[in-house]
């Protein structure tokens, strides 16, 4: 287990047979669908609200926001970027690398905060991390700019679903100070 960096709550993991009822059947579905629970849900099961928003957020991001799977690799890793979060890099790296198809070089360029060479996901990048730093406080010119790279109004709001997904889970993360599973390991992060 890796030492806290910083002040958390005190709060146990829960497993398939503590947590309440609500949040044991979203964990036994992601045990059966990944073959393990990953430590964010064990953490956020303690209010089973946290997590049923969290994966139903995820999952309708992942359905119906209008994005292909190494965009939305994109703005997850973004996002999590912005928000410091290490679990959050660390796993969307991993997701990324593993089921995704991102290009490693894009995946690294977003870990280390410098542009992307492909630019319509550059400018998905830089437009999520602006969103994401500014809370949406933009200027006609940064949606112009990511507007002319290809991507609609229709998109930013498919953004705003991506960072409120991932604002569940980098704050659940920052204040649980959640253990990174040992099958992210290799992409492990810190900004």
């Amino acid at each position: 287990m890796e030492t806290a960096t910083r002040p958390g709550i005190e709060i146990s993991p829960k497993t398939i047979e503590t947590a309440a009822p609500l949040a044991s059947k979203i964990m036994q579905g992601t045990k059966d669908a990944m073959g393990f629970v990953p430590n964010m849900y064990e953490y956020m099961a303690n209010n089973p609200a946290l997590l049923d928003a969290y994966t139903h957020t995820y999952k309708t991001f992942r359905e119906n926001a209008g994005f292909t799977s190494v965009e939305q690799e994109v703005i997850f890793l973004s996002v999590a970027y912005e928000n410091e979060c290490d679990y959050c890099v660390a796993a969307h790296s991993f997701v990324a690398d593993k089921m995704s198809g991102v290009p490693t070089e894009v995946t690294d360029a977003i870990r280390a905060g410098i542009d992307v060479d492909d630019a319509k996901l550059s400018a998905l990048s830089t437009f999520t991390r602006l969103m994401t730093r500014t809370r949406a406080n933009v200027s006609i010119e940064h949606i112009s700019t990511f507007l002319s790279a290809g991507y609609t109004e229709n998109h930013i709001l498919g953004i705003i679903t991506g960072i409120g997904v991932k604002t569940f889970s980098n704050y659940a993360n920052h204040l649980s100070n959640t253990p990174l599973d040992e099958v992210f390991q290799g992409r492990k992060w810190s900004k």
